[in-house]
């Protein structure tokens, strides 16, 4: 595992650089930790910013597919028609040019980016012992920089507004009273996240589009399970979170009010009634009538004479 470990981070190293070298250069221009790991994360989400608007639109045609996504669940019941539900669905997805993981997309995007940021800012608190004292030695910043001298003259602390963004939620604080940062940044990144989603519920009833049960469910537990992530990270990863959702807010409100992500306005044109194929030809010959069927006999039989009948009767 340790192996494994060394490797993934020998090969990231070149990032690591890059990261901590930006993150320097806002340090340098406004020498604050908190205002450079917020700046460095409006470059992120700069980047992701295509992908989150792609992913939006996606959302939505999804969405509006819904009733006719529920249509062909209940004409393809049971498992023997599940390879022709799966056909058919993708056949709808590829005509509407929606896709069912889109919405999935930002967060699988952002999940490098925290893996990175999370060992720049351990990097920045690096220490080593010399002479069996532990002193400061960052790592992946500029040695010349002003905030490699500044961490190693506070001994490693990223320090900002009063508390240490490389300590947890519940590392070794000095009070509650100082705790108390801690609790606010992670209840602040789990109401941004709730926010944000209520924010796309609001524009669905709005425009008529069912949500998913599936999505909802997903939408209630999902922040619950990331506020346990939140408080096992340093400060400084939840603050990248904290500006990085607000900025996804923002850009969700801009594209809603733009219609960017309407998608009556973008391409997902309204889904016609599906018709039934239509049946193969018959190769075989056809057979045309050479003669008039006969009608079947309508004519009675004669009545029998009535002396007849005398005989039968004294017969018996």
């Amino acid at each position: 595992m340790k192996s494994f470990a060394h490797t993934v981070g020998s090969i990231f190293q070149p990032v690591f650089h890059l990261f901590g070298w930006i993150l320097a250069f806002f340090y340098g221009l406004i020498p604050n930790y908190a205002i450079a790991i917020s700046l460095l994360t409006v470059v992120i989400m700069g980047a992701l910013t295509p992908f989150t608007i792609k992913s939006t639109k996606s959302m939505m045609a999804m969405q509006k597919l819904q009733p006719e996504i529920k249509k062909l669940q209940q004409k393809y019941k049971g498992p023997e028609n599940r390879q022709l539900l799966n056909e058919e669905l993708m056949r709808l997805y590829k005509e509407e040019g929606a896709n069912p993981v889109g919405g999935c997309l930002p967060v699988l995007l952002q999940a490098p980016f925290l893996f990175i940021l999370y060992s720049v800012i351990k990097g920045l608190s690096n220490r080593v012992l010399m002479h069996g004292v532990a002193v400061a030695q960052p790592r992946y910043i500029p040695s010349g920089s002003k905030m490699y001298h500044n961490l190693v003259s506070s001994g490693g602390s990223i320090k900002a507004f009063g508390m240490d963004l490389n300590l947890k939620l519940f590392s070794s604080h000095s009070s509650f009273a100082a705790q108390i940062p801690f609790i606010v940044f992670v209840a602040a990144a789990v109401g941004l996240q709730y926010f944000q989603m209520a924010q796309m519920n609001n524009r669905n009833r709005k425009t008529g589009q069912p949500m998913p049960s599936q999505q909802l469910m997903m939408q209630r537990f999902l922040p619950l399970m990331f506020a346990y992530f939140y408080m096992v990270i340093p400060a400084a990863v939840v603050l990248y979170m904290i500006v990085s959702t607000v900025i996804r807010i923002i850009t969700q409100d801009l594209m809603f009010r733009a219609g960017v992500s309407n998608p009556h306005k973008n391409g997902v044109s309204k889904i016609p009634e599906r018709v039934a194929p239509a049946p193969e030809p018959n190769n075989e010959p056809e057979v045309k009538p050479t003669a008039k069927a006969a009608k079947p006999s309508t004519i009675k039989p004669p009545p029998q004479s009535r002396s007849k009948t005398k005989r039968k009767r004294k017969a018996r």
